[in-house]
């Protein structure tokens, strides 16, 4: 009899968590699909103008800082709750494969199909160390998310035609990939920070059996996850994306486009170095790559420059901080920042 009663309680714990969360997933939709009209209609509260550069500043901090903290609490969640049903040296398997190599390509072409800038696949970044990934196969991803998508690819044919989208795709790829086959030789998981380190030791919330977890336990480890997650990273997210907003729309094209002619070898490299304290996503970044263009910039140097804006970003790196010791950062920045390089003298020479 008690066992009954037992279930049957349990059954309608369950049936509560399932409601709240169809609710809870149905409101964040709804705001996250509404962020630009809600960060418009305060910017006009306010009573400034996105015609201004502070008003267009103020406009994309209000859009990116919530837009980037509910991906964090969904992702975290999700990876929490996935936590209880897979080890993460099941996870750590199914990426890597078994050849060298295997798991930088699958999580650099997962990487297409989620259109994040950098700052927003930070999210999924720490939940896929949550999880147990190798830290050279986050990397790939973490590269790939916000620089070889769906988004550019179609703005890129669009506005370039399929050669220098295919090239693009292949050139982002083989960056994502080879950086992250390059940072996981290196084996710098001791330059993660102590907490990471626990996540990826399966310290925080313990090693589960699938067979013997509820969906209330599981659910509520999800919440746990949040708890713990979001409350260590969510100021950096606020000080990155505010780094971001501080200086946008104050690109000076004019004096960037007359620094990336073809003629000099260290067009490229000084292209690398402008973009790295701008922020952007590919949707963003491609005008003002077309407004180079038009004002005389080499195609390759213009691409080094937007690959740099949307995968090493200023802001990005505040972010991971917080995840990361400075000297992996270090190494992380380098490795991708030759990598782009060598992209953007590829486009130089055959485009």
């Amino acid at each position: 009899m008690a066992d009954m009663r037992n279930a049957g309680n349990l059954k309608d714990s369950t049936g509560a968590w399932v409601a709240g969360l169809t609710v809870a997933s149905g409101l964040w939709l709804f705001a996250y699909s509404n962020l630009g009209e809600g960060a418009d209609f305060l910017v006009t509260l306010i009573g400034m103008s996105r015609a201004t550069p502070i008003g267009e500043a103020l406009r994309f901090m209000l859009f990116e800082v919530p837009k980037v903290l509910m991906l964090l609490l969904a992702v975290v969640f999700a990876m929490g709750v996935v936590h209880t049903f897979v080890s993460p040296e099941r996870t750590r398997s199914m990426l890597s494969g078994r050849r060298t190599g295997v798991g930088n390509v699958m999580a650099a072409s997962l990487g297409i199909v989620t259109p994040f800038c950098s700052c927003s696949a930070v999210p999924l970044f720490i939940g896929f160390l949550q999880a147990g990934v190798p830290l050279g196969v986050t990397f790939s991803f973490l590269v790939s998310a916000p620089m070889v998508n769906e988004v550019a690819l179609a703005l890129l044919f669009g506005m370039f035609g399929w050669k220098v989208a295919l090239l693009y795709l292949a050139m982002g790829l083989l960056v994502a990939i080879v950086s992250g086959m390059v940072i996981g030789r290196l084996r710098m998981e001791g330059y993660l920070e102590e907490w990471v380190q626990k996540l990826q030791e399966g310290a925080v919330g313990g090693d589960f059996e699938a067979e013997v977890l509820s969906w209330p336990l599981r659910f509520g480890e999800g919440i746990r996850h949040v708890r713990e997650i979001v409350g260590r990273v969510w100021l950096y997210i606020v000080l990155g994306v505010g780094a971001g907003a501080a200086i946008h729309g104050y690109v000076p094209e004019n004096f960037m486009a007359s620094l990336m002619g073809r003629g000099e070898w260290w067009s490229v490299p000084v292209a690398v170095l402008l973009g790295v304290p701008m922020y952007s996503n590919a949707a963003g970044i491609l005008p003002v790559i077309e407004a180079l263009l038009g004002k005389g910039a080499a195609l390759g140097t213009a691409m080094a420059f937007m690959m740099s804006v949307i995968a090493l970003s200023a802001p990005e790196m505040i972010i991971l901080r917080k995840v990361l010791k400075p000297r992996l950062i270090a190494v992380f920045a380098a490795v991708v920042a030759t990598g782009i390089m060598l992209v953007g003298y590829v486009f130089n020479m055959i485009i």
